[in-house]
């Protein structure tokens, strides 16, 4: 399994610090680095504009506030706003909670860089603040540690939406919650459990995809290599060595290497009546026993349509040598909940 090294680090920095987003596009770990400048410059700005020795404590005391409310007060008082700008988004409730350590950690970090804007910029009007400074750029040396190969681990996810597993409040049921929580401590622990498989099934609209990445979202954000791909990419990669499949595609891992596989529009489901690939066609197209066994050892995402033929793809593992007791499945009728 592939873990984010030092060096890789360093060539992802380099790359946000001097490549030209205007053509590359714009990756998860610019974003973050241009989000955190912008708390910096809301911290920074309003510093020099106040007219007062005492600038930048209202600068920091007024951005405090500002996340306590919007952090801390839909939590505390338990109920829902109307308002847009606050977390919880009005009239939902979350089928997965949010991991609220991970958010709490977040927001900190944000406060982090609001605080040192402030105290820089009260550094031009003359005040002695290189203490606070100092204290606050070394508390910000583990968020930044965290948070960067995070997005990289999220990057090299290659998931075609960013969406959290508490964003996800569609209809499910309790059986098949336990099963998601399952799965996803598996994912999280791929040194010492692999070869968990998780079925999902549902027809249009019923967020089977969304599911899928919401999980892979979460095992990522734990620092664990995912990758998201289509059933009909795959099949073109299994031919491939590892080599070749790194030299067209630059990432870090590949489908045989990653800890947490999601093979996406396996089949679509209602209203599309009959399956494209059957699961028998999907083993043929395997190809040879070194796939195979790649697949077998690997904790996998199915997302499939209609679970009619459950049973075929649940044989077809059993025949490359996944037991009984790592395979589960779940299906998702349309419809959110009310």
């Amino acid at each position: 399994m592939h873990h984010i090294s030092l060096n890789n680090v360093f060539r992802q920095l380099k790359a946000d610090l001097i490549g030209k987003d205007s053509y590359r596009g714009v990756t998860l770990t610019y974003t973050w680095l241009a989000n955190q400048f912008g708390h910096f410059s809301l911290g920074f700005i309003p510093t020099l504009l106040i007219p007062h020795h005492a600038a930048p404590w209202i600068v920091a005391i007024a951005w405090t506030l500002f996340e306590a409310y919007n952090f801390l007060g839909p939590l505390l008082l338990n109920k829902h706003t109307e308002s847009k700008t606050l977390y919880v988004p009005s009239h939902k409730r979350y089928t997965f909670p949010p991991t609220w350590g991970n958010i709490a950690f977040d927001t900190f970090t944000d406060l982090c860089f609001f605080w040192l804007g402030a105290f820089a910029a009260s550094l031009l009007l003359g005040h002695h603040t290189i203490l606070n400074i100092t204290i606050i750029s070394i508390i910000l040396i583990y968020p930044i540690c965290y948070w960067y190969p995070t997005k990289m681990y999220l990057q090299q996810a290659c998931l075609p939406t960013q969406f959290r597993l508490s964003q996800w409040n569609l209809s499910i049921k309790d059986a098949d919650k336990e099963k998601v929580y399952g799965f996803l401590n598996a994912t999280l622990h791929p040194d010492t459990i692999i070869g968990k498989h998780l079925f999902i099934f549902g027809g249009k609209g019923s967020g089977k995809t969304a599911l899928g990445i919401g999980l892979a979202t979460e095992s990522a954000i734990k620092h664990k290599a995912c990758l998201y791909t289509t059933a009909m990419k795959l099949y073109s990669l299994f031919s491939l060595t590892d080599e070749d499949i790194q030299q067209e595609d630059p990432n870090l891992w590949t489908w045989r290497t990653t800890s947490l596989l999601v093979i996406d529009d396996i089949n679509p489901g209602q209203p599309i009546p009959k399956d494209i690939v059957t699961a028998y066609q999907f083993m043929e197209y395997m190809e040879n026993d070194g796939n195979r066994h790649a697949l077998k050892n690997k904790n996998v995402i199915w997302i499939l349509g209609d679970d009619a033929t459950y049973s075929e793809w649940q044989q077809m593992l059993h025949t490359i040598g996944v037991p009984k007791e790592s395979i589960s499945a779940i299906y998702l009728p349309q419809g959110k909940l009310s």
